[in-house]
């Protein structure tokens, strides 16, 4: 039985300050924008069977640092220029996954 390999982990606080468990699905850069994204999904309790389900994934610009325990910061993606490069990318990378969609009316920014 082959082992499956696990992603990366990030914990993400919404706006009320509640923490939240991401998977990292991948990270990319944009030469346009001279900016690193990360596409994260939120981590699914193992009991649950999301097979059939859409999953979600957000997008986040990130930066590399040693200031923040987590070693980088993320930031919203706030222009629809910005986004529309984004969501090209993640198209792209995901082209060969159809359960994966981008929802634009949830989209962060």
């Amino acid at each position: 039985m082959a082992e499956e390999e696990e992603n990366e982990r990030v914990i993400i606080p919404d706006e009320d300050g509640n923490d939240h468990v991401f998977e990292v699905l991948f990270t990319f850069n944009i030469d346009e924008t001279e900016r690193s994204y990360m596409v994260v999904t939120p981590v699914v309790n193992e009991d649950e069977d999301r097979e059939d389900e859409e999953v979600e994934i957000f997008a986040f610009q990130y930066e590399e640092t040693n200031e923040d325990p987590s070693g980088f910061s993320l930031y919203p993606i706030e222009s629809d220029e910005e986004w529309e490069m984004v969501e090209e990318m993640i198209a792209t990378m995901l082209d060969d996954d159809e359960t994966l969609y981008v929802d634009e009316d949830n989209r962060e920014g």
